[in-house]
């Protein structure tokens, strides 16, 4: 028999929210702050990366629109490196996000993420 040698990738930091008592936590005790078409809720982490989960709901469109406006949010945070360490978000997409366009959501989030001010 050919013994085959895998290589494991290393693994790289996930940044996601799963649980759904994560979510409710963040809803339930962060802060929210909010702009025309998204609202983010900060709560302070024991951890030092932080998470950040997505929230968009089956009125912005069909399966493909929502997951390509999660996908844009998702770069526009990790190329602007917006979300602190120490933190746990929440952005919650509002009706009609999803028919702006990158550089108008880029503006928004820039603008949502400047104002996270928890010491």
């Amino acid at each position: 028999m050919e013994e085959k040698n895998y290589q494991l990738k290393p693994t790289k930091c996930d940044h996601r929210l799963k649980k759904t008592r994560q979510f409710n936590y963040i809803f339930k005790k962060g802060l929210r702050l909010h702009t025309q078409h998204f609202n983010l809720f900060v709560v302070k982490s024991k951890f030092k990366t932080y998470k950040i989960g997505y929230s968009i709901s089956k009125k912005e469109g069909k399966a493909n629109v929502r997951n390509l406006l999660k996908r844009r949010l998702k770069e526009i945070i990790r190329k602007n490196n917006l979300a602190k360490d120490n933190r746990n978000y929440i952005l919650q997409a509002k009706k009609g996000a999803s028919l702006l366009n990158y550089s108008e959501l880029e503006n928004q989030l820039i603008k949502l993420f400047a104002k996270d001010e928890i010491s």
